[in-house]
């Protein structure tokens, strides 16, 4: 694996690659990055055997944290996620210092439309999609892939970053990763390393809550009487009553993340964010 640290030499490094297939991370890595690494693998050797190049970037983008957010004590791993990145076939590693990508302040900035970017996490991390959305179209433009991979996890994120491939024309074909899961259900995060003992056996709590409102929307459709707002309350107070501090559980239509009224014939998706001690966990699954 070739690590680069600059815009130029990445650029140098991919100028022979035929296919370029592209993983955006911010490093402390887990089987669930690791399985879009592969993804990448395998689509350039399916597509391209003979001069793809598969590429990682590790980069923690501070445009992206608010102010009272863990930015200074997000966990890099750099030499470890070095080795698992090399160990599941990524070809080029790109892991830019802030001087690097941002050699000056980045005063142009990409701003997602409202109705996707300011519900739900960014209601709770005002600015966050517009950080998320500048950072991931700057490494677009540094690495130029034909294909990307982003996790399922991060529903929303990967909802915004097809739409702004959509509407700027980027000639880039967005993948989704399903969610990687602990054996007992907890959704893999970088996050999860904050969490004690006693908190990583009570964080699949978020994820029994979302199948229970998953079963609820699916129970109210079949009857064709779909109270959201009451399904998703009991989601909320069921968590509150063990401790948790729910941002939102909420029942969406999956295309374009938009509440419901009642019953409903589209695909679904639940979703949910909720802090457990000072660690603030997200997870979804479709209906």
């Amino acid at each position: 694996m070739h690590i680069v640290h600059t815009i130029d030499d990445l650029r140098r490094a991919l100028k022979p690659a035929a296919l370029r297939a592209f993983v955006a991370t911010m490093g402390n890595l887990h089987q669930g990055h690791l399985d879009l690494m592969q993804m990448a693998r395998q689509a350039v050797d399916a597509r391209a055997p003979q001069g793809g190049m598969t590429v990682a970037s590790i980069f923690v983008n501070r445009l992206q944290f608010g102010p009272n957010e863990d930015f200074d004590t997000y966990p890099r791993t750099f030499e470890r996620d070095c080795e698992q990145l090399a160990a599941n076939g990524c070809d080029v590693l790109f892991a830019p210092s802030e001087k690097d990508l941002y050699p000056e302040p980045q005063v142009f900035k990409v701003h997602p439309p409202a109705d996707l970017a300011d519900i739900l996490e960014g209601a709770f991390r005002p600015g966050f999609f517009v950080g998320v959305s500048t950072v991931v179209h700057k490494l677009f433009n540094c690495v130029q892939p034909d294909i990307a991979f982003f996790g399922k996890k991060d529903y929303q994120q990967l909802m915004v970053i097809r739409r702004m491939v959509q509407q700027m024309a980027l000639p880039i074909e967005i993948i989704g990763g399903e969610t990687r899961r602990a054996e007992n259900g907890l959704a893999l995060s970088s996050r999860n390393g904050y969490l004690s003992t006693e908190e990583r056996a009570e964080a699949v709590q978020l994820s029994m809550a979302l199948k229970g409102l998953a079963a609820a929307a699916r129970a109210g459709n079949a009857a064709g009487v779909l109270d959201v707002t009451t399904i998703e309350a009991a989601a909320m107070e069921a968590l509150r009553a063990r401790g948790w501090q729910p941002d939102y559980l909420t029942v969406r239509r999956q295309h374009d993340l938009s509440p419901l009224t009642g019953p409903c014939d589209e695909p679904l998706v639940v979703l949910g964010a909720a802090k457990l001690g000072k660690t603030r966990l997200i997870d979804n699954l479709e209906v």
